[in-house]
C-alpha cells in the first residue's frame, strides 16, 4: 500500500476492531496530557482522539514511507453528563445504577492525521454516536458485575462485548462504535486518503 499505519491507542479492543481494515498496523499509545475544552460529548471524543494522533504523529522518527495515524477517544454519556473510566467499585456501581432501565449514548470521536517526510499534510476528525438501552439492573446484578475486572478500563462501567452483554436490551447504531472503533465509518472516511 505504501502507506503505514499506526494505532494511536492501548486499548486491545480497538487492536481488532482495526484489524477488520488492515492486516497490519502498529499501536504507539499516545503519553500526551488531555485537555478537554467542550461538554459535548461528541466533541469531546474527538478533541482527545486529535491529541492522542497528534502527539504520536510529533513524536515518530523520520519514515521513508507516508503515515497515517488514528486516534481515537470513546466517553459514556446519560442525560448531558459524561461518564468516564470508573476508578473503584463504588464508582464503578453509581454509574450502572445511573445507566439501570434507560437509553444513553456512546460517542466515539476518531482523529486521522497523515505524516509525510516528518510532517503533518493533513488531519481529518469526525465522531459517531450509537444508543445503547439498558434493562433494569438488580442490586445484585450490579455488584456481581463489579465484582469482575471488566468495568475499570471502560468507559461507563461495562463492556457490551463481555458479560454486560445479557444486560444490553437493544442499540441504535453502530455496536463497533460501542466497542470502541465506529469501523464502518472509518472505511468509508479512509477511502479517499488510501487509494
Amino acid at each position: 500500500m505504501g502507506k503505514s499505519i499506526v494505532l494511536a491507542s492501548g486499548s486491545p479492543r480497538r487492536r481488532e476492531l482495526l484489524a477488520m481494515l488492515f492486516d497490519e498496523f502498529e499501536v504507539i499509545v499516545s503519553d500526551c496530557e488531555e485537555t478537554v475544552t467542550s461538554q459535548d460529548p461528541e466533541k469531546v471524543t474527538e478533541e482527545l482522539a486529535l491529541q492522542k494522533a497528534e502527539a504520536v504523529a510529533g513524536s515518530m522518527p523520520l519514515r521513508a514511507d507516508p503515515v497515517l495515524v488514528i486516534g481515537a477517544d470513546t466517553v459514556v454519556s446519560i442525560d448531558g453528563k459524561i461518564l468516564g473510566k470508573p476508578a473503584d467499585q463504588k464508582q464503578a456501581a453509581g454509574m450502572l445504577r445511573m445507566l439501570s432501565g434507560k437509553c444513553h449514548n456512546v460517542s466515539t470521536g476518531v482523529a486521522l492525521v497523515g505524516v509525510e517526510d516528518g510532517r503533518q499534510t493533513w488531519v481529518k476528525s469526525f465522531s459517531e454516536t450509537t444508543e445503547v438501552r439498558v434493562a433494569e439492573l438488580t442490586e445484585e446484578e450490579i455488584n456481581s458485575y463489579v465484582n469482575t475486572n471488566e468495568p475499570y478500563d471502560k468507559a461507563g462501567a461495562y463492556g457490551i462485548q463481555g458479560k454486560f452483554g445479557k444486560h444490553i436490551q437493544g442499540i441504535e447504531g453502530d455496536y463497533n462504535n460501542v466497542v470502541g472503533l465506529p469501523v464502518h465509518r472509518l472505511y468509508q472516511e479512509l477511502k479517499d486518503h488510501l487509494n
